[in-house]
C-alpha cells in the first residue's frame, strides 16, 4: 500500500481468514489490515491491477464480510517472509470501503472473551519443531495469560484428548504424521459437537496441495513450514481473542 495510506490508516497485525468465491478450495490468512486494504499471505498467482472478490472473517468473532479488492503489491517468498500480496479496495467500490473500515475498527477493539485460562492442544511429532512451539506458548504465558497446553505426537493421541474434559479451546496440528494423520484428525474434530467453534490451526510443509485439502475440512488458518516464531504467537493471540 502507498505510504500515505499507511500513515492515514494504521495497520492492525491480526490474523483474519480469507476465502475466495471463485476458488473455494483455497483458504488464506491476512498478515495485517487497515481501513484501506489488507496484506494477504497467499500462494495464489496474481498480478498488480488484478481485481479479486474475497470474503474476510474472524473465527468465532466476525461474520464473513464480502468485498472486492485490487492487487497493488506483490511479495515473493524469502527466508524472512512468506509469499503474499497487498490489496486495497478500489475507489469505485465505496460500499466495500465502508465494510473494510468497519472491519478494521472492530479489529482495533476486539473484546476479550472473559476467559482466564485457555486449553490448547498441539499435535507435532518432530521434537525440534515442538520445542519452538513450547517456547511460543511460554512467551504468551509470560504476559500473564493462563495457558494450559497438552501435546500429542499423532492424530490418534490428539483425538483421544479432544474427547476428554476440559474442553480444548484451540487445536494446532501438523498434517503428515504416523498413524492417524492431521487430515483425519481435523475431520473428526469438526464432526465432534464438543469441538463446535474451536479454531483449528494447521502448520505444514505440504504446500498448495495440502492447503487445498484442508480448506473444505474447516481449517481456520494454514501456516506454511518453516513457520516463524512471531507468526505462531500472533496467530494464537488472535484466534483466542487475547489482547
Amino acid at each position: 500500500m502507498a505510504p500515505n495510506d499507511q500513515r492515514q490508516h494504521p495497520r492492525v497485525p491480526l490474523i483474519l481468514r480469507i476465502d475466495y468465491p471463485d476458488l473455494p478450495e483455497l483458504r488464506d490468512a491476512t498478515e495485517n489490515l487497515s481501513a484501506s486494504g489488507l496484506f494477504i499471505r497467499t500462494e495464489r498467482e496474481l498480478a498488480i491491477g488484478d481485481r479479486v472478490p474475497l470474503s474476510v472473517s474472524f473465527p468465532g468473532l466476525l461474520e464473513p464480510v464480502a468485498i472486492e479488492v485490487e492487487v497493488v503489491r506483490l511479495r515473493q517468498a524469502s527466508t524472512d517472509f512468506p509469499k503474499g500480496l497487498a490489496v486495497r479496495v478500489p475507489e469505485d467500490r465505496p460500499e466495500d470501503r465502508q465494510k473494510l473500515a468497519r472491519l478494521a475498527g472492530s479489529a482495533l477493539t476486539v473484546p476479550a472473551t472473559g476467559k482466564h485460562a485457555y486449553n490448547l492442544l498441539v499435535v507435532e511429532d518432530n521434537p525440534l519443531v515442538l520445542e519452538m512451539y513450547q517456547q511460543a506458548m511460554r512467551r504468551i504465558a509470560s504476559d500473564g495469560v493462563d495457558l494450559k497446553v497438552d501435546f500429542a505426537h499423532d492424530g490418534r493421541e490428539a483425538a483421544a484428548r479432544l474427547e476428554r474434559l476440559p474442553r480444548v479451546d484451540l487445536l494446532m496440528a501438523d498434517l503428515y504424521m504416523p498413524g492417524m494423520d492431521g487430515f483425519t484428525l481435523v475431520e473428526l474434530a469438526r464432526k465432534n459437537p464438543a469441538c463446535a467453534g474451536m479454531p483449528i490451526v494447521v502448520i505444514s510443509a505440504g504446500g498448495k496441495a495440502a492447503m487445498a485439502r484442508t480448506a473444505p475440512l474447516g481449517v481456520d488458518v494454514f501456516l506454511q513450514k518453516p513457520v516463524k516464531f512471531g507468526d505462531i504467537i500472533t496467530t494464537l493471540r488472535s484466534l483466542l481473542h487475547i489482547a
